[in-house]
């Protein structure tokens, strides 16, 4: 007898889609986000001097907080936690360069314990988001997230030459390498259409990582020791409240939850044709909120909207939330497979280079984009230069705070963001608004 079940279509929001047509879709939301989901817990892991067991228990968290992540916002719970939109949560870039700094000056655990307590903090953004805006327009997140993209590029480039810690760092072969990774990432994001558009950084890491294997530079031992089936553990990098570490992630926190309003709205705009609600905005930010406590436990990394994800969304019009929530399974399992995950950490660093740097380009252009959204009078134009020029001058010579106490370093001196932030928005405050014409 043949089924008289009524499948809904990719194209609405609600209902069940055939999972011929769902299953394909998914697994582009998939492999658009998996590449830039694991690399943040990849590199602080480097910068941590973990050891190939922990890096794929680090690995695995990254994947199981973004599946749980999506899931809360793409099925909101009692209607105030999520936002019910078709979007893909992953971890975020643009906490990197001050995890980068905490690892270094204290330990993960460290970043643990401030994601937490900003993870509280979001969620209270979230209940307050209408009167908060008011404190960062775009002039302001945009001055900050040009900032996180300029302060990315030397970690791209000592990925490229192989990694600071490698003997090889600098080598030819590392440099081969990371160009060609690089050269294929760009011909398909201008050259090709579709899939292989949507796919470029993970075709580009694998072209670099065959390539890296004829090199040698592949070790594929930590797989073989990876077990087959695992759970994330929780506290298992423990979790400690560094003071410096803590004011560092919760302006991160405060400005990348009303960022988050901009990828919604995004979201909402190309895939529904509609601004998001009021009511979507603030469960939105609530959920992310809990569950960057919740990852904070499990040891993933704090999450975002996945801009890539939300073009998938934007360029298709598939909104459904049955698609999107097949991708976030598909990468729940993901998680619970160790060898998966080792086999992640074996990519070498000349070709994470080679991908990323093109990703973090891109952080930085988003910023420029929504400063531009602003009219670049001279008022605009200070602000913008003397946020970015004291933020990234301070961090290239951290030794002009050494007379302070230590803490003070820390917090200004080791990532532009909280500098940025800070003088962008006394400056927007105190500066005289521009007169209209």
């Amino acid at each position: 007898m043949k089924s008289t079940r009524k499948y809904a279509t990719v194209f609405d929001l609600n209902g069940v889609p055939r999972f011929s047509q769902a299953f394909p879709l998914a697994l582009q939301h998939v492999v658009a986000m998996i590449v830039g989901c694991v690399t943040p817990a990849i590199v602080i892991s480097g910068v941590a001097n973990l050891n190939a067991g922990d890096t794929v228990i680090f690995v695995q968290a990254a994947l199981f907080i973004a599946a749980i992540s999506t899931l809360l916002q793409l099925f909101p719970i009692g209607g105030r936690v999520g936002a019910g939109l078709p979007v893909i949560m992953g971890v975020s870039f643009a906490y990197l360069p001050s995890m980068q700094a905490i690892a270094g000056s204290y330990s993960i655990a460290a970043i643990f314990g401030a994601q937490l307590i900003g993870g509280i903090v979001a969620v209270f953004v979230g209940l307050f988001v209408k009167k908060l805006r008011i404190l960062f327009p775009p002039l302001i997140t945009g001055t900050v997230v040009f900032t996180i993209g300029l302060s990315l590029y030397p970690t791209a480039v000592k990925y490229m030459a192989g990694g600071e810690s490698s003997p090889t760092y600098g080598s030819w072969q590392n440099w081969l390498v990371a160009l060609i990774t690089l050269a294929v990432v760009i011909a398909l994001n201008h050259f090709a259409k579709g899939f292989l558009k949507l796919s470029s950084i993970l075709i580009g890491m694998i072209v670099g990582y065959i390539i890296a294997a004829c090199f040698g530079m592949v070790d594929l031992s930590s797989i073989g020791e990876a077990g087959i089936f695992q759970i994330p553990r929780p506290l298992y990098f423990g979790m400690e409240f560094e003071p410096s570490a803590i004011v560092t992630m919760v302006l991160l926190f405060v400005i990348n939850s009303v960022q988050a309003i901009g990828d919604f709205s995004a979201t909402t705009a190309g895939g529904l044709d509609r601004e998001p609600t009021d009511k979507e905005l603030s469960g939105g930010i609530v959920g992310y909120g809990i569950t960057n406590i919740f990852g904070s436990f499990f040891g993933g990394l704090p999450t975002a909207t996945f801009s890539q994800n939300v073009g998938i969304v934007a360029t298709t019009k598939v909104v459904n939330r049955m698609v999107l929530g097949l991708s976030a399974i598909i990468i729940l399992l993901a998680g619970f497979l160790p060898k998966f995950s080792a086999l992640l950490t074996t990519i070498p660093q000349c070709v994470l280079g080679g991908a990323t740097i093109s990703v973090f380009a891109s952080i930085a252009m988003t910023g420029i984009k929504l400063v531009a959204t602003q009219p670049l009078s001279y008022r605009n134009t200070a602000i913008v230069g003397l946020a970015v020029a004291l933020g990234m001058g301070i961090t290239q010579c951290p030794e002009a705070l050494a007379a302070f106490p230590e803490w003070v370093t820390t917090v200004f001196g080791k990532s532009p963001v909280v500098v940025t932030t800070l003088t962008a928005i006394l400056l927007n405050v105190i500066l005289p608004k521009d007169k209209k014409a």
